[in-house]
């Protein structure tokens, strides 16, 4: 009997012939490193409600500290802002309640997981007192594919910015009135299972926390030296280093701190036996050069190929660019470049100047970099900070957010 239906299993089994024809364009599809998740809130009865908010202050006000004293994310603000999330009941009424520790489970998943994404965002008073925020809308998409990317529940990004406006206005006596400063926010997601399953998490938090922040460079700008870093991999392909994750950030400390005995700030990411260049440190980087052939100036930046972190910064720079320098005859680009490429325009004397981007420091020249024991000179004068190039996107978003110009990127809360 067994033998009988052996053959027809087979047969039943056995795939159809595929036609050359259809082999071509088999092999033509592209490969997609970047999956598509679903949320894990699509179907969830409830979404965020900002007309369901509830207040409640504090009963001990501090005192805002002498802005000269501030230190980037060591000072925060008397409130936070929260809410819940379980499955069965979608997203529960948001609260703003006095900053306090969180209570969670010894097993709560976050611990064992890292079901963590978040956001880094600022809020900037302008010479009229308004307080506005900077492109919240693309923090929002990032913050709703970091979170869908990790199985945490997604959200409607105007109900967000809503209550994220209304917390600001809150603590709007922690933001200083000199130009310069602003309120840091932290958006944060953690899933709070208590579970030591890998599964989706059952519940989670969204808080937001605010620190009060001065320049970055407190002396203004001081250019950096990198090390351009082999042994060591901050992002892959079908990885998630285009997300905004917690678990991205941890292994990239002993890198920086082995950087940082040989005398250097930062890491320059390197991927590949090609040795693409990708990101600085926690920055997407800039590099303005001249092209070999034709001498026209051209600013490149990676590409978004799934290994790159969509900054809002560095998509503020693009469009600046594109709207500033192309008419002036730069060409803007979005394209992979190795570390021998930057190293071949230095030797050439083609290097004009290369800078990182990011929420903190808006920019943050470089000086040299540090290849296989070879300095790669960046274009800066020894009496000089900054290029021409960095300087001048520097004020030119500092315009936007502090409403010196009045724009579609600013928000007014």
């Amino acid at each position: 009997m067994l033998r009988q239906l052996l053959p027809r299993c087979g047969r039943a089994l056995r795939a159809p012939a595929i036609r050359p024809s259809q082999l071509s364009l088999a092999v033509q599809v592209p490969r997609w490193y970047s999956i598509k998740p679903e949320a894990a809130s699509a179907a969830k009865p409830l979404g965020l409600d900002p007309s369901k908010l509830s207040i409640t202050k504090t009963t001990s006000p501090k005192t805002p500290k002498d802005p000269a004293t501030l230190v980037f994310g060591r000072e925060f603000t008397d409130h936070m802002l929260t809410m819940e999330w379980t499955k069965t009941d979608g997203w529960l009424a948001p609260t703003i309640q006095p900053y306090q520790n969180l209570s969670l489970d010894p097993a709560t998943c976050v611990f064992h997981y890292a079901f963590e994404c978040f956001e880094g965002m600022k809020a900037y008073k302008d010479k009229n007192g308004n307080i506005r925020l900077f492109r919240p809308d693309k923090n929002m998409e990032r913050f709703n594919k970091s979170a869908a990317r990790i199985a945490l529940p997604t959200f409607d990004p105007a109900a967000l910015i809503e209550l994220i406006a209304k917390f600001t206005k809150l603590e709007e006596r922690f933001i200083p009135n000199e130009r310069g400063y602003s309120l840091y926010l932290r958006p944060t997601l953690i899933g709070t299972q208590k579970t030591l399953g890998v599964n989706p998490p059952g519940s989670a938090l969204l808080y937001v926390i605010a620190s009060p922040v001065g320049p970055y460079y407190p002396t203004g700008f001081k250019a950096v030296s990198l090390e351009a870093t082999d042994y060591a991999v901050r992002a892959w392909p079908g990885g998630v280093g285009d997300k905004k994750l917690g678990a991205n950030y941890a292994p990239c400390i002993v890198p920086q701190m082995e950087a940082a005995s040989r005398g250097f700030q930062q890491n320059l990411w390197l991927f590949g036996p090609e040795e693409y260049v990708t990101e600085v440190g926690t920055m997407n980087l800039f590099v303005a050069m001249k092209d070999k052939e034709t001498g026209q100036k051209e600013l490149i930046t990676a590409p978004l190929d799934g290994t790159i972190l969509e900054g809002v910064t560095r998509d503020s720079i693009l469009s600046l660019a594109r709207e500033k320098l192309a008419p002036d005859g730069w060409k803007i680009s979005e394209r992979k470049l190795t570390m021998r490429d930057l190293y071949e325009a230095s030797l050439d004397g083609r290097m004009i100047e290369v800078f990182g981007a990011g929420t903190a420091a808006v920019v943050s020249p470089v000086r040299k970099i540090s290849w296989k024991g070879k300095p790669v000179d960046c274009g800066l004068n020894d009496n000089e900070e900054s290029g021409e190039i960095a300087l001048r996107m520097k004020n030119w978003i500092e315009a936007r957010q502090y409403g010196d110009e009045e724009h579609e990127w600013s928000y007014v809360c």
